[in-house]
Protein backbone atom coordinates (compact mmCIF):
# COMPACT_ATOMS: atom_id res chain seq x y z
CA UNK A 1 0.00 0.00 0.00
CA UNK A 2 1.50 3.63 -0.89
CA UNK A 3 0.96 6.91 1.27
CA UNK A 4 1.37 9.75 -0.93
CA UNK A 5 1.76 12.81 1.75
CA UNK A 6 1.55 14.85 -1.24
CA UNK A 7 -2.10 13.93 -3.21
CA UNK A 8 -0.95 15.85 -6.09
CA UNK A 9 2.47 13.88 -6.63
CA UNK A 10 1.87 10.25 -6.98
CA UNK A 11 4.92 8.11 -8.17
CA UNK A 12 4.51 4.74 -8.13
CA UNK A 13 1.42 1.86 -8.56
CA UNK A 14 -0.51 0.59 -6.15
CA UNK A 15 -3.25 0.67 -3.67
CA UNK A 16 -3.05 4.61 -2.05
CA UNK A 17 -4.32 5.06 1.47
CA UNK A 18 -6.73 7.61 1.82
CA UNK A 19 -5.90 10.31 4.73
CA UNK A 20 -6.37 14.11 5.43
CA UNK A 21 -3.05 16.27 6.84
CA UNK A 22 -3.45 19.59 8.18
CA UNK A 23 -2.06 22.05 10.43
CA UNK A 24 -3.72 23.28 13.43
CA UNK A 25 -4.10 26.92 14.23
CA UNK A 26 -0.91 26.99 16.63
CA UNK A 27 1.06 25.37 13.51
CA UNK A 28 0.98 21.67 14.70
CA UNK A 29 1.08 19.03 11.99
CA UNK A 30 -1.62 16.94 12.19
CA UNK A 31 -2.90 13.51 10.11
CA UNK A 32 -5.83 11.26 10.07
CA UNK A 33 -5.63 7.65 8.30
CA UNK A 34 -9.02 7.11 7.21
CA UNK A 35 -8.87 3.45 6.67
CA UNK A 36 -7.66 0.32 7.97
CA UNK A 37 -4.20 -1.01 6.73
CA UNK A 38 -4.17 -4.66 5.45
CA UNK A 39 -0.36 -4.70 4.50
CA UNK A 40 2.25 -4.93 6.91
CA UNK A 41 4.35 -2.73 4.60
CA UNK A 42 3.45 0.67 3.42
CA UNK A 43 5.19 2.82 0.71
CA UNK A 44 5.03 6.81 2.01
CA UNK A 45 6.31 9.39 -0.78
CA UNK A 46 6.70 12.84 -0.10
CA UNK A 47 7.70 15.72 -1.28
CA UNK A 48 10.25 17.72 1.11
CA UNK A 49 10.18 21.07 0.11
CA UNK A 50 9.57 22.74 3.86
CA UNK A 51 9.81 21.95 7.23
CA UNK A 52 6.02 21.53 7.21
CA UNK A 53 6.38 18.71 4.71
CA UNK A 54 8.49 16.98 7.63
CA UNK A 55 6.69 17.78 10.26
CA UNK A 56 3.81 15.68 7.82
CA UNK A 57 5.80 12.63 7.28
CA UNK A 58 6.98 12.34 10.77
CA UNK A 59 3.56 12.18 12.27
CA UNK A 60 2.32 10.49 9.54
CA UNK A 61 4.86 7.24 10.55
CA UNK A 62 3.46 7.38 14.16
CA UNK A 63 0.24 6.84 12.78
CA UNK A 64 0.81 4.21 10.97
CA UNK A 65 2.81 2.13 13.70
CA UNK A 66 -0.24 2.89 15.75
CA UNK A 67 -2.62 0.85 13.38
CA UNK A 68 0.05 -1.78 13.35
CA UNK A 69 1.98 -1.20 10.23
CA UNK A 70 5.50 -3.00 10.92
CA UNK A 71 7.18 -2.27 7.92
CA UNK A 72 7.85 1.52 6.03
CA UNK A 73 9.25 2.44 3.06
CA UNK A 74 10.28 5.88 1.64
CA UNK A 75 10.06 7.75 -1.45
CA UNK A 76 11.80 11.39 -1.18
CA UNK A 77 12.85 12.69 -4.47
CA UNK A 78 14.43 15.95 -3.25
CA UNK A 79 16.26 15.75 -0.09
CA UNK A 80 16.70 18.80 1.81
CA UNK A 81 19.75 20.54 2.36
CA UNK A 82 21.81 18.52 0.62
CA UNK A 83 23.71 21.62 -0.63
CA UNK A 84 24.43 22.05 2.91
CA UNK A 85 26.62 19.17 3.44
CA UNK A 86 29.57 20.81 4.71
CA UNK A 87 30.50 23.57 7.14
CA UNK A 88 31.80 26.46 4.83
CA UNK A 89 31.79 29.51 7.92
CA UNK A 90 32.11 29.23 11.17
CA UNK A 91 28.66 29.22 12.63
CA UNK A 92 27.20 27.57 10.01
CA UNK A 93 24.75 24.33 10.68
CA UNK A 94 25.42 20.86 9.20
CA UNK A 95 22.01 20.79 7.88
CA UNK A 96 21.78 18.21 6.08
CA UNK A 97 23.04 16.04 8.93
CA UNK A 98 20.05 17.78 10.83
CA UNK A 99 17.33 16.34 8.27
CA UNK A 100 18.91 13.08 7.86
CA UNK A 101 18.66 12.55 11.86
CA UNK A 102 15.21 12.96 11.74
CA UNK A 103 14.79 10.53 9.38
CA UNK A 104 16.83 8.19 10.71
CA UNK A 105 14.79 8.37 14.11
CA UNK A 106 12.26 6.40 12.13
CA UNK A 107 14.07 3.56 11.48
CA UNK A 108 12.05 2.96 8.51
CA UNK A 109 13.10 0.15 6.22
CA UNK A 110 14.76 1.60 2.85
CA UNK A 111 15.07 5.41 2.21
CA UNK A 112 14.77 6.38 -1.72
CA UNK A 113 15.97 9.41 -3.02
CA UNK A 114 16.55 10.61 -6.42
CA UNK A 115 20.05 11.74 -7.70
CA UNK A 116 21.23 13.96 -4.63
CA UNK A 117 23.83 16.99 -4.47
CA UNK A 118 27.00 14.71 -3.16
CA UNK A 119 27.62 11.31 -1.42
CA UNK A 120 27.00 13.17 1.97
CA UNK A 121 23.63 12.49 1.81
CA UNK A 122 23.71 9.30 0.65
CA UNK A 123 26.49 8.02 4.02
CA UNK A 124 24.28 10.23 6.43
CA UNK A 125 21.03 8.35 5.69
CA UNK A 126 20.71 4.77 7.08
CA UNK A 127 19.15 2.29 4.45
CA UNK A 128 19.29 4.95 1.75
CA UNK A 129 18.77 3.78 -2.38
CA UNK A 130 20.00 6.17 -4.92
CA UNK A 131 17.83 6.38 -7.86
CA UNK A 132 20.45 8.02 -10.66
CA UNK A 133 19.81 10.82 -13.47
CA UNK A 134 20.78 8.38 -16.26
CA UNK A 135 16.97 7.61 -16.81
CA UNK A 136 16.26 11.30 -16.55
CA UNK A 137 18.91 12.24 -19.01
CA UNK A 138 18.58 9.85 -21.41
CA UNK A 139 14.23 10.32 -22.40
CA UNK A 140 15.99 14.72 -22.58
CA UNK A 141 18.95 13.43 -25.24
CA UNK A 142 16.23 11.60 -27.18
CA UNK A 143 14.67 14.30 -27.94
CA UNK A 144 18.20 16.52 -28.97
CA UNK A 145 20.59 16.61 -31.63
CA UNK A 146 23.08 13.77 -31.46
CA UNK A 147 26.38 15.55 -31.61
CA UNK A 148 26.17 16.91 -28.17
CA UNK A 149 28.42 17.76 -25.75
CA UNK A 150 27.44 17.20 -21.98
CA UNK A 151 28.90 19.78 -19.77
CA UNK A 152 29.60 20.18 -16.45
CA UNK A 153 29.50 22.98 -14.87
CA UNK A 154 32.06 22.71 -11.94
CA UNK A 155 34.29 20.18 -10.38
CA UNK A 156 31.46 19.14 -8.15
CA UNK A 157 29.57 17.42 -10.99
CA UNK A 158 32.12 15.83 -12.72
CA UNK A 159 32.08 12.56 -10.91
CA UNK A 160 28.33 12.35 -11.81
CA UNK A 161 28.73 13.48 -15.52
CA UNK A 162 31.25 11.37 -16.08
CA UNK A 163 28.90 8.16 -14.76
CA UNK A 164 26.67 9.38 -16.75
CA UNK A 165 28.56 9.37 -20.33
CA UNK A 166 29.74 5.96 -19.78
CA UNK A 167 26.03 4.76 -19.39
CA UNK A 168 24.63 6.58 -22.46
CA UNK A 169 28.33 5.96 -24.61
CA UNK A 170 28.09 8.56 -27.08
CA UNK A 171 28.77 11.70 -26.05
CA UNK A 172 31.79 13.71 -25.24
CA UNK A 173 31.96 15.30 -21.50
CA UNK A 174 33.24 19.53 -21.46
CA UNK A 175 34.17 20.75 -18.13
CA UNK A 176 33.51 23.70 -17.15
CA UNK A 177 34.29 25.44 -13.89
CA UNK A 178 33.54 28.16 -11.75
CA UNK A 179 34.65 30.54 -8.68
CA UNK A 180 32.38 31.24 -6.05
CA UNK A 181 32.98 33.17 -2.77
CA UNK A 182 31.67 30.84 0.13
CA UNK A 183 30.36 33.48 2.41
CA UNK A 184 28.13 35.74 0.26
CA UNK A 185 27.74 33.01 -2.40
CA UNK A 186 29.06 35.46 -5.11
CA UNK A 187 29.80 33.81 -8.63
CA UNK A 188 33.09 35.60 -10.01
CA UNK A 189 34.18 33.45 -12.72
CA UNK A 190 33.24 31.02 -15.62
CA UNK A 191 36.11 28.77 -17.32
CA UNK A 192 35.32 26.83 -20.74
CA UNK A 193 38.27 25.25 -21.71
CA UNK A 194 37.47 25.01 -25.22
CA UNK A 195 37.70 28.75 -26.72
CA UNK A 196 36.39 27.15 -30.20
CA UNK A 197 33.11 24.70 -29.88
CA UNK A 198 32.41 24.59 -33.30
CA UNK A 199 28.94 25.36 -32.75
CA UNK A 200 28.55 22.21 -31.10
CA UNK A 201 25.39 21.89 -29.04
CA UNK A 202 25.49 21.61 -25.80
CA UNK A 203 23.35 19.84 -23.11
CA UNK A 204 24.41 21.57 -19.62
CA UNK A 205 23.66 18.81 -16.74
CA UNK A 206 23.32 19.16 -13.17
CA UNK A 207 21.14 18.14 -9.88
CA UNK A 208 19.54 21.82 -8.82
CA UNK A 209 18.58 24.53 -10.14
CA UNK A 210 18.18 27.27 -7.57
CA UNK A 211 17.97 31.11 -8.72
CA UNK A 212 20.18 30.15 -11.90
CA UNK A 213 22.92 32.11 -11.56
CA UNK A 214 25.75 29.54 -12.39
CA UNK A 215 23.85 28.30 -15.51
CA UNK A 216 23.52 31.77 -17.12
CA UNK A 217 26.89 32.67 -16.08
CA UNK A 218 28.04 29.88 -18.33
CA UNK A 219 25.52 29.93 -21.14
CA UNK A 220 27.20 33.34 -21.19
CA UNK A 221 30.72 32.01 -21.66
CA UNK A 222 29.77 29.10 -23.90
CA UNK A 223 28.06 31.47 -26.36
CA UNK A 224 31.50 33.28 -26.49
CA UNK A 225 33.39 30.11 -27.11
CA UNK A 226 30.96 29.55 -30.32
CA UNK A 227 28.21 27.03 -29.20
CA UNK A 228 25.61 26.08 -31.11
CA UNK A 229 22.69 25.96 -29.11
CA UNK A 230 22.05 25.45 -25.28
CA UNK A 231 20.22 23.08 -23.61
CA UNK A 232 19.86 22.98 -19.56
CA UNK A 233 19.02 19.56 -17.63
CA UNK A 234 18.40 19.75 -13.54
CA UNK A 235 16.62 17.07 -11.91
CA UNK A 236 15.85 19.33 -8.70
CA UNK A 237 14.15 22.87 -10.16
CA UNK A 238 13.73 25.30 -7.72
CA UNK A 239 14.07 28.09 -10.09
CA UNK A 240 13.33 30.35 -7.48
CA UNK A 241 14.29 33.58 -9.75
CA UNK A 242 11.62 32.30 -12.11
CA UNK A 243 12.39 30.71 -15.59
CA UNK A 244 12.16 34.39 -17.71
CA UNK A 245 16.03 34.95 -17.91
CA UNK A 246 17.44 31.20 -18.76
CA UNK A 247 14.89 31.45 -21.24
CA UNK A 248 16.59 34.05 -22.98
CA UNK A 249 19.85 31.75 -22.82
CA UNK A 250 18.45 28.37 -23.30
CA UNK A 251 16.45 26.53 -26.04
CA UNK A 252 15.09 24.01 -23.84
CA UNK A 253 15.08 23.59 -20.26
CA UNK A 254 14.23 20.22 -18.38
CA UNK A 255 13.61 19.27 -15.24
CA UNK A 256 11.61 17.10 -13.07
CA UNK A 257 8.48 17.00 -10.58
CA UNK A 258 10.36 16.40 -7.58
CA UNK A 259 9.54 20.16 -6.66
CA UNK A 260 6.25 21.39 -5.38
CA UNK A 261 5.33 24.85 -7.07
CA UNK A 262 8.55 26.27 -8.67
CA UNK A 263 8.50 29.35 -10.77
CA UNK A 264 8.25 26.77 -14.46
CA UNK A 265 6.84 28.62 -17.23
CA UNK A 266 8.62 27.46 -20.04
CA UNK A 267 9.71 24.47 -18.51
CA UNK A 268 9.92 20.86 -20.07
CA UNK A 269 8.62 17.92 -17.36
CA UNK A 270 9.90 14.91 -16.94
CA UNK A 271 7.86 13.39 -14.42
CA UNK A 272 9.49 11.37 -11.46
CA UNK A 273 7.23 8.40 -12.47
CA UNK A 274 8.32 8.27 -15.82
CA UNK A 275 12.13 7.89 -14.27
CA UNK A 276 11.83 5.55 -11.66
CA UNK A 277 11.29 2.73 -13.73
CA UNK A 278 9.94 0.27 -10.85
CA UNK A 279 13.29 0.71 -8.95
CA UNK A 280 11.56 1.45 -5.14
Amino acid sequence: MILNLDKSFDPLEGKKIAHESFFFSGGEPHIRIKESINSDKVIITQRLNSFNDVGILLVAVDALKRLGVKKMELFIPYFPAARQDRVMVKGEALTVKVYANLINELQVEKVTIFDPHSEVTSALLNHCKIINNHRFISKITEQLPKDLLLVSPDAGALKKIYKLASHLKEYDVLECGKSRDVITGALSGFKVPQKNLAQRDCLIVDDICDGGGTFLGLAEELKKCHSGNLYLAVSHGIFSKGTHNLLKSFKSIFTTDSIKNPGTEGINFITIKEIINHEI
